[in-house]
């Protein structure tokens, strides 16, 4: 069972979420704004955030920046809209996921179970706890990455996709190979979310993020990490 904050100003949607979740045995918390989402946020310590685009005070952009400022807490965005630009932005400020208000029940709640059982999950390769490749240190039980010395924040896809490249440094990863594994062999959304979330990656390891030095395009195969 986790504990969800359902962050919807529609009533109805809100109040459908609120019916649905805890069938599947999970507990629930709900805030109509953005301004009651953080006092809700703060007060509940919430496993899992499905958050709307659209929210009256503080936008659901506003709020994903603010909880990422402290918390790695996983944020799956909801909006009605279905445009690449509306995930695009999602994803760059760090939500998880993203996932149309028309999508099907049995969709919202695969892809929230999906999000929850990449925090069970074993690690991909388990016989390294510390992992060290050019300026980066990734400590995987703790849930920590350094760069040149200093702590910095890391959601937890960010999180899953540098361990992944960096328990095989210096390998070419396929494009299909990394979302599968980060994301799920079920996975059904767009393949630009890997991009995303490299150039995520890339503002925060590297010296200029427009010249890459670690986090290594492959063109027409995918991505490395190069120490």
């Amino acid at each position: 069972m986790a504990k969800i904050l359902i962050v919807e100003d529609e009533p109805s949607y809100r109040e459908t979420l609120a019916i649905l979740l805890p069938r599947e045995g999970h507990e629930v918390v709900v805030a109509a704004d953005g301004y009651e989402a953080l006092a809700r946020f703060a007060d509940s310590n919430p496993d899992l955030i499905l958050l709307d685009l659209m929210l009256p005070g503080i936008s659901g952009n506003e709020v994903c920046r603010t909880i990422r400022q402290t918390s790695n807490v996983p944020i799956i965005m909801l909006t009605a809209k279905d445009s690449e630009t509306d995930e695009v932005v999602g994803l760059e400020i760090g939500a998880d996921d993203y996932i149309t208000k028309l999508a099907s029940s049995s969709k919202i709640i695969a892809r929230i179970n999906k999000v929850l059982s990449r925090r069970t999950e074993p690690a991909i390769d388990e016989d390294e706890d510390v992992l060290v490749a050019g300026p980066v240190r990734l400590d995987v039980e703790r849930h920590i990455v350094t760069v040149n010395g200093e702590k910095l924040n890391f959601p937890l896809k960010e999180f899953e996709l540098l361990e992944l490249l960096m328990r095989n440094v210096n390998r070419v990863l396929p494009r299909h190979l990394i979302i599968e594994r980060v994301w799920g062999s079920n996975y059904y959304g767009d393949t630009k979310t890997l991009d995303v979330h490299i150039k995520r990656l890339r503002t925060k390891i590297e010296p200029d993020s427009e010249r890459p030095q670690h986090l290594i395009t492959v063109r027409g195969l995918g991505y490395k990490f190069e120490a």
